[in-house]
């Protein structure tokens, strides 16, 4: 029988596991339920799909995140392993097919949404899965204390009533203690059982910069920092305007959201990981499933809202243990917007209950009807249709997605699909009867593997291109093959989409728990403190984080703004202020000096006075300093 590292050695081509990966996969070969608290760029993937290859049977992966899903089911399929992932975009015969995969065929994962467990055809095919172990990705979802709860979430445990002997794997990057405890007793752990790696990240030190101009600074810090980066803005409108800043300074700059189709983002995300861009300017959609261990940097223009949040961004520079760095940005009236964010994101309690009327009116849905179907939505276009303001629209669609009322799917981007679905026989008998018909067949058989067994992604621009017609006639073919149930044939669709995950509520049974509502509302409230705690509250950065996540020994890092501004006391003010003006004089009459010469030539200064003076400039690029630690040049000013 294969081992756990035989298998990472054949599909990973690692020879061994990192810390806490083993263990947790043993805890599950050992049929326990188990909780893996892997910082980001821990290696949390690993950790069920090994497992899940190992034992016969499919693995069950719920997650949240579309296209998440989809880079992890697009890294299964290059390693010759079968996944498959059920989304929103997909068509019911779609899912059907999927699903009688997950019973009858060889797929071992199965990737699905939350939301999608409770619908009757999943739990009526699961019934019938020979299921090895059931992972819950982002399982700080499930708890209501957690950073971006999800009702969904608290229905996973109910397939332990249908197969209570599968295990459960929960992980989450971010998770304080008490979300900890809660994720155990929502999923109806057996025992608790976690694995926790600390969040010390030693090679990283956190730096929060107040400033009265981050653009102009941003600028600054993208020339002089080494290596490639990534900056984090809040919206997708700020990280096209500073990528355009960042290319006029000269600088390498790309920017990416989650409006770009994949094609767009694929694009973008190779000339980054190759190193042929050095900067990506992005929402928080850039990261999820990217791989690249070198980030030197990562940068906040904006605030983000949470420290869970914050951490996981910071999280993905310095993976390969190299020194990196996180500077967060901000001027005084980012706190000021922050605080004003945060109390937008809960529109009043009757603002809510008649948006989610209109929505019902939109779409021309009766009461009672409507459970577990997908409606395109275009916000904007809804907002100036009821007159309501945007801002209060999103935040109100989102209030009832916490509310367990609907799901919001932002820009989700479908490509085309299609799939045979007559037998050979059938199908010729249509190529025969048209030589345009028959031109277009051959070349999706040719040209698409796998295309009776599964559906398949198409770009009908190159398809169309390639047979020299146009696109409009490619389409009218495919169209034409999908209505006499040749092929199975859904178009892209790129946009917002809705999902009822109850049937519509008339106006006397749709009710907003203002219990819940405040509590909600409290509890993005004290995260918001914790953040402002974190920028200015003159605590080590790192203790700060550690303590918030529950890591009570932590010690101060010595390496973040605040432990250098410690530092600093050791040096008396007109010491510090005279050699500082003694380097500044020595750099201005020559761009480098060797640090040995300096001290020799200022023996009225200890040494330790000097290099104190020296790493303190350095840190906040005032200096180079070389690798070798002997020269130091021209710094940012």
């Amino acid at each position: 029988m294969k081992k756990s590292t035989d298998i990472l050695k054949q599909f990973w081509g690692y020879d061994s596991f990192r810390e806490k990966q083993e263990d947790i996969i043993n805890s599950v070969l050992e049929g326990k339920d188990t909780l893996a608290l892997l910082p980001t760029g821990g290696g949390k993937s690993i950790c069920f799909q090994v497992p899940g290859l190992l034992l016969e049977g499919i693995c069950i992966v719920v997650s949240p995140l579309i296209a998440l899903m989809h880079d992890q089911v697009s890294g299964l399929k290059r390693k010759g392993i079968k996944a498959v992932a059920i989304t929103s975009g997909m068509s019911k015969r779609q899912i059907d097919i999927a699903l009688d995969n997950a019973i009858y065929g060889d797929t071992k994962f199965l990737y699905v949404s939350p939301e999608r467990l409770k619908s009757r055809l999943f739990l009526a095919r699961f019934e019938k899965m020979k299921v090895n172990l059931i992972a819950v990705d982002e399982a700080h979802c499930i708890s209501q204390w957690g950073y971006d709860f999800r009702p969904s979430y608290i229905d996973i445990a109910e397939l332990k009533n249908i197969k209570p002997n599968v295990p459960f794997m929960a992980l989450t990057a971010t998770a304080t203690p008490k979300v900890v405890k809660d994720i155990q007793e929502k999923l109806k752990f057996k025992k608790e059982t976690v694995f926790q790696k600390s969040f010390e990240r030693d090679n990283v030190s956190y730096i929060t910069l107040q400033t009265n101009n981050k653009l102009n600074r941003i600028i600054e810090f993208s020339k002089k920092l080494k290596g490639s980066g990534i900056i984090y803005c809040s919206t997708r409108k700020s990280t096209k305007i500073l990528c355009k800043y960042l290319i006029e300074s000269g600088i390498s700059a790309n920017f990416y959201h989650g409006g770009l189709d994949q094609e767009q983002r694929k694009i973008k995300q190779d000339a980054w990981i190759s190193n042929e861009t050095k900067i990506m300017v992005a929402t928080n959609a850039f990261g999820m499933g990217i791989d690249k261990p070198d980030v030197r940097f990562v940068l906040h223009y904006d605030v983000p809202e949470t420290l869970e949040a914050y951490f996981q961004e910071a999280g993905r520079c310095g993976r390969d243990l190299e020194k990196a760095r996180a500077i967060l940005f901000f001027e005084p009236k980012d706190l000021h917007d922050l605080k004003e964010k945060v109390e937008l994101k809960f529109p009043a309690i009757d603002t809510i209950k008649s948006i989610y009327n209109a929505l019902g009116s939109h779409f021309q849905l009766a009461i009672g009807s409507g459970k577990d179907e997908s409606y395109e939505l275009n916000i904007s276009e809804f907002s100036n249709k009821y007159n309501f303001h945007l801002i209060t629209v999103y935040n109100s669609l989102k209030f009832l997605e916490l509310g367990g009322f609907i799901m919001l799917n932002e820009n989700s981007y479908q490509p085309s699909k299609l799939k045979v679905i007559v037998n050979n026989y059938e199908l010729y008998q249509h190529q025969v009867r048209s030589k345009e018909l028959n031109t277009v067949i051959q070349f999706l058989l040719r040209s698409h593997m796998g295309v009776f067994e599964e559906y398949v992604s198409i770009n009908e621009t190159i398809i169309s291109t390639k047979l020299k017609i146009s696109q409009q006639t490619l389409i009218k073919h495919l169209n034409y093959l999908n209505s006499n149930e040749v092929i199975d044939y859904s178009p892209k669709y790129k946009g917002s989409r809705i999902i009822y995950l109850t049937e519509r509520l008339a106006d006397s049974n749709f009710s907003v728990d203002p219990k819940f509502y405040k509590e909600r509302k409290e509890d993005a409230f004290i995260k918001l403190d914790s953040v402002l705690g974190f920028l200015d509250n003159g605590e080590c950065r790192n203790k700060y984080i550690l303590t918030y996540f529950g890591e009570q020994n932590a010690t101060n890092c010595g390496q973040c703004n605040v432990c250098l501004d410690i530092d600093d006391e050791s040096l008396s003010t007109s010491n510090y202020k005279a050699i500082k003006l003694a380097i500044d004089s020595r750099l201005e009459n020559n761009d480098h000096f060797l640090i040995e010469d300096f001290i020799i030539n200022h023996s009225n200064y200890s040494r330790q006075n000097i290099i104190s003076t020296l790493r303190w400039m350095s840190e906040h690029d005032l200096v180079y300093i070389d690798k070798s630690g002997k020269t130091v040049t021209i710094g940012i000013k």
